[in-house]
């Protein structure tokens, strides 16, 4: 059985905060690029860049069966970004599309705000058992 840290108990929801929080900073990059010409609206994968994190802490996937199909690893935010394709491109060749941009922002937003209650749950129960409750 291994030891009680932090990384044990939250798993990888930490990482999954951190990764939300990059993905908002890219997204209100491309929110404040939106009248630049020629500005390329960017984002990446959240779930690959979630299974890249799973895989660094030991929790990828294995197969147990030659049949299994084999599980892939993300690049992570830094190295994963990807080009948006547009709707609607802009004449100026500007690729942001302002209301896809907010809403995949208002998104990550409150997906960002459920990890943190979630946390928030995990240091209360943790904080209970320490106290003996």
């Amino acid at each position: 059985m291994g030891s009680i840290n932090f990384s044990n108990a939250l798993g990888i929801h930490s990482s999954a905060m951190q990764l939300r929080a990059q993905r908002a900073e890219v997204l209100a990059n491309n929110l404040a690029n939106s009248d630049t010409p020629g500005f390329k609206a960017r984002d990446f994968d959240f779930q690959a860049a979630l299974a890249g994190e799973m895989g660094k802490q030991g929790l990828g996937l294995t197969g147990t069966h030659a049949g299994h199909m084999h599980g892939t690893s993300g690049t992570g935010a830094d190295g994963g970004l990807l080009y948006r394709n547009p709707l609607q491109p802009s004449i100026d060749g500007n690729t942001v599309e302002s209301q896809i941009e907010q809403a995949e922002f208002a998104r990550n937003s409150l997906d960002y705000n459920a990890s943190f209650e979630f946390l928030s749950g995990k240091f209360k129960g943790l904080r209970g058992a320490i106290r003996g409750e």
